[in-house]
């Protein structure tokens, strides 16, 4: 996965175009939903397991990654809404969250 970068320190907004306004509002919108991303870093299902995000992101980098993680434990992909995520929208690719099941005998052994 190709993770766009964007520097908007010091942008003036009275200065830009209303196609470059409306791009920096796409570009807000990347970034928040980056950093809502970041929040989400643990569940617990129904029966009471505790799951950690280890992954987020799509395409075949993310099948790479997914055969890796099957070999840490059980692992469920959830998918996720694309919008705000340029290139993911554009591509039509998914969004996904790879989820791995904690193990507390095992998790001294990961961290």
């Amino acid at each position: 996965m190709v993770t766009e970068v964007f520097d908007v320190k010091g942008t003036d907004r009275s200065r830009t175009s209303e196609g470059d306004a409306r791009q920096e509002d796409e570009i807000k919108t990347f970034q928040e939903r980056l950093a809502e991303e970041d929040l989400v870093q643990e569940r617990i299902d129904e029966e009471g397991n505790r799951w950690r995000k280890i992954y987020f992101g799509g395409g075949e980098h993310c099948r790479h990654w997914l055969e890796q993680f099957k070999e840490l434990g059980e692992v469920q992909v959830e998918g996720v809404d694309s919008r705000g995520f340029k290139c993911f929208e554009e591509g039509g690719e998914k969004l996904c969250r790879v989820w791995l099941k904690m193990d507390e005998s095992r998790l001294d052994d990961l961290f």
